[in-house]
């Protein structure tokens, strides 16, 4: 054999490390096994309410159920399961965020036709993991979520399965997306868990109840701890994290939802910011790279000193750059990760509010949102809160990168070359002007403290009563401090201008507190998204009437269950004929007008019909 050029071993090597199957592909493809799962478990569940198409299609009767992949709504079980399920599909969601799917030369205004078609393949790609968890079915769904789960798992191994990475090279996919894999990996293990147990079931002829219940046992918890006696205050006792973090409530329970908002949000700014820092080191490494090139030109000519200086600025913006974006990549990793949990504290406050009956604590008394909003919103909070979080991160970052920038420019870089001279000139005057007025502004509470207000009623007290002392001093000073506040206004105006751009964009990936200010929250559709939802889990979910319905539910069953017992006692068992639900709503109605003539003065005159009949002239005689 001859000699293998280099350019030819590239070609050998890229030919060998070409993958067999492109995710991007396999997703189309995914489609058909999760049409079939999907069919196959619909047929095999049972349904209360019957149709009518049913009396012809015998073998149809009472099976072609509706299958529910998640409860958005009281689910409380098996919540770090649907997380993880969530957090299999994390991969196809940055997918989405990227929209690297849109097509060249698409039009415009078709682009959102087109991200629909492909959400929706996306979802229904992803169905069978939900479904296969929660059908009654077992032993089949366990089975057929193994084997979807296992095929997703095995395709995205082969896909990584060659170093192509653009950024840094080999393993690129696996440090991006090994949460994905982790949570499939689990998803194994829980599908052959669920299998297992239901096998073992089976074998010995048990049932196995998972099925929601009404009342949870947490909710009896806090309905019963409501009725006891207050505790004593015992808020010295707590440790310093209960205090100060988080206190642990064992009557509160997370619904299943806020378990997996959170999942796939930490998962998928994993991904984000590994992607972006990659990226990031790319472009400086670029810089490095050129401003090696120009040394090597400038070595080779007779460079001249602005060139020489030109290279130095730059080797130092390229250090300076690297520093500062590592720094604030990690200083808004943390608060975006900070984030998720204090989001989980916020929903547990606010819900606490609620049904205490204490909403304008944290909103708006005149503020509300209806019903049907309140339902869309519970559908799309997690989809939002997962887009705030990235596009959050995205703003707190680029605006902690450019102050950091500012910062090192104008203040560290200038002390770092012994120009404290010039850096005084420069910002000294700005500096001591600043310091005066908020030296004047103490003062003006130091003396309103201590000449115009009365003295404390108790030794105990840790303020003065909000009651005027020497009133005539007083208004001379109100006079004076009217003209000297003028003056010093503008500074105030720029200042609170300057908090509400970085309190806005520190926040902007919190959709629990509204950033506009109070009686305009209505603009900010995050924060209306946030308190539909929560409204919805307040009335579906709220301890005190779920109780409520439980005793009614429960003595209503036993009071039927005790008269049917007496009534069939002794009846021999038959089977009850079918009869159509429009049949029976005829001879509802018929026996109603019988029973209340008068309701048939108040009816709606049907239109003349040779089939019709006059239900005014029964044909035959009822003794009533």
């Amino acid at each position: 054999m001859g000699n293998i050029t280099d350019t030819e071993e590239g070609e050998l090597e890229e030919y060998e490390c070409e993958s067999l199957i492109h995710m991007e592909d396999f997703l189309h493809y995914s489609l058909v096994p999760a049409v079939i799962i999907v069919i196959v478990l619909s047929c095999l569940e049972t349904r209360t309410r019957r149709w009518g198409v049913e009396e012809k299609l015998q073998k149809l009767s009472g099976h072609g159920a509706f299958l529910i992949p998640f409860d958005f709504v009281t689910a409380f079980n098996n919540r770090w399961s649907f997380g993880f399920a969530f957090g299999s599909t994390a991969d196809r969601l940055m997918f989405l965020f990227t929209q690297e799917y849109l097509p060249t030369n698409f039009p415009g205004w078709a682009k959102v036709f087109f991200l629909l078609l492909v959400a929706i393949e996306v979802g229904l790609s992803s169905y069978p993991f939900f479904v296969c968890l929660s059908t009654s079915n077992k032993i089949i769904g366990a089975t057929l979520g193994f084997l979807y789960t296992a095929t997703w798992l095995i395709v995205m191994v082969l896909d990584m399965k060659c170093p192509q990475g653009q950024l840094i090279g080999a393993y690129e996919d696996y440090i991006i997306y090994w949460p994905s894999l982790l949570c499939q990996t689990f998803l194994l293990g829980r599908f052959l868990h669920i299998l297992v147990k239901a096998l073992t079931a089976n074998c010995r002829q048990d049932t196995i109840n998972e099925e929601t219940l009404l009342l949870e046992v947490h909710q009896a918890q806090h309905v019963q701890q409501l009725m006891r006696k207050p505790p004593v205050d015992r808020q010295s006792q707590k440790s310093w994290i209960r205090r100060k973090i988080y206190a642990w409530d064992p009557y509160f329970r997370f619904p299943s939802r806020m378990i997996t908002t959170a999942v796939v949000i930490l998962i998928c700014l994993y991904m984000f910011i590994s992607a972006e820092y990659m990226l990031s080191m790319l472009i400086i490494r670029q810089l490095k790279d050129l401003k090696s090139i120009l040394e090597e030109l400038v070595s080779h000519t007779n460079a001249s000193q602005e060139m020489e200086s030109f290279l130095i600025g730059m080797e130092e913006f390229n250090n300076v750059t690297e520093g500062v974006w590592i720094s604030t990549t990690v200083m808004t990793s943390l608060t975006s990760i900070s984030f998720v949990f204090r989001i989980l504290t916020c929903y547990r406050k606010h819900i606490k509010l609620l049904r205490a009956g204490k909403k304008h604590l944290f909103m708006s008394d005149d503020y509300s949102v209806s019903p049907s909003l309140s339902v869309v919103a519970l559908g799309k909070y997690t989809s939002w809160q997962i887009a705030f979080s990235m596009w959050g991160y995205l703003v707190i970052h680029l605006v902690l990168f450019v102050a950091g920038m500012v910062l090192m420019y104008l203040v560290i870089l200038p002390m770092k070359h012994g120009q404290w001279m010039q850096l005084l000139n420069k910002w000294g005057l700005v500096i001591l002007s600043l310091v005066i007025i908020m030296g004047v502004k103490q003062l003006q509470v130091l003396m309103a403290s201590q000449f115009f207000l009365q003295q404390k009623i108790s030794p105990n007290d840790k303020q003065k009563p909000l009651a005027l002392d020497n009133r005539k001093a007083f208004q001379n000073f109100s006079y004076f401090l009217f003209f000297f506040s003028v003056a010093v206004g503008l500074t105030s105006c720029l200042i609170r201008l300057l908090w509400s751009i970085v309190i806005g964009a520190w926040l902007i990936g919190r959709i629990d507190r509204a950033i506009m200010p109070q009686g305009f929250e209505r603009f900010d559709k995050g924060f209306k998204t946030w308190i539909g939802m929560l409204f919805v889990d307040h009335y579906h979910t709220n301890p005190v009437l779920v109780c409520f319905c439980y005793i009614l539910v429960t003595n209503g069953q036993t009071d039927l269950q005790r008269v049917t017992t007496h009534m069939i006692l002794d009846r021999p068992k038959r089977t009850a004929p079918r009869v159509s639900a429009k049949a029976r709503t005829r001879w509802l109605l018929f026996y109603t007008l019988l029973k209340n003539p008068d309701l048939m003065k108040l009816r709606k005159k049907p239109k003349p019909d040779s089939h019709s009949v006059d239900l005014s002239q029964p044909p035959f005689a009822i003794n009533i």
